[in-house]
């Protein structure tokens, strides 16, 4: 089986291909020529993935998914959610976003967080949703050099070691991604 993936970021679509080695083919956007940035203008996380999906399927024709992830952080009402990748301003980095959040969440002691994933797949002329979340804590310091985004400072519960310090073999067992994803190939194959 293949089918598109609408997403530009590398980490995501390396991630996800992992994910799902062996079970299905995940096209790139550069796979089938789209080379332009989706639009993320929803409210929530759901909006977010359907509308990128549904920009594909309009602009190409191609059956994909897309997703969208953010952190939700306790003491921050859910904060940055939605607004995740661009926590610090729309020009800012993951350092930035990580050097953001450690620094308002500084002093606090409520430092539960979660990470959910939504996938929106569009298959067959219907639409699908896929949620995937994993609980833990913002941790006071960066740890660890693997993952992306906030993986140095996330640490999932029942462990010991940050996502970036866990590896991406480990974290794609646990991952809020990897939940998401999951429910999305077991509901691909049983089609």
């Amino acid at each position: 089986m293949k089918i598109v993936f609408a997403t530009n970021n590398k980490h995501k679509l390396h991630e996800i291909r992992k994910i799902t080695a062996g079970s299905m083919e995940i096209l790139s956007l550069s796979e089938i020529n789209c080379h332009e940035e989706i639009p993320e203008t929803g409210a929530t996380l759901e909006e977010n993935a359907l509308m990128k999906a549904q920009f594909i399927k309009d602009k190409f024709g191609f059956d994909c998914f897309a997703d969208d992830t953010g952190l939700e952080v306790d003491a921050l009402d859910g904060a940055p959610g939605v607004y995740s990748s661009r926590y610090a301003g729309e020009a800012c980095d993951p350092q930035d976003n990580m050097d953001k959040i450690l620094r308002v969440l500084q002093g606090e002691r409520n430092r539960n967080a979660r990470f959910r994933t939504v996938i929106a797949l569009l298959l067959n002329g219907e639409r699908h949703f896929f949620e995937g979340e994993i609980k833990g804590q913002i941790i006071e310091e960066k740890r660890g050099t693997a993952g992306f985004g906030y993986d140095p400072v996330f640490l999932p519960d029942g462990y010991k070691q940050t996502f970036a310090e866990l590896g991406d073999d480990e974290k794609n067992k646990i991952s809020h991604r990897a939940i998401a994803t999951r429910k999305l190939v077991e509901f691909l194959l049983s089609n």
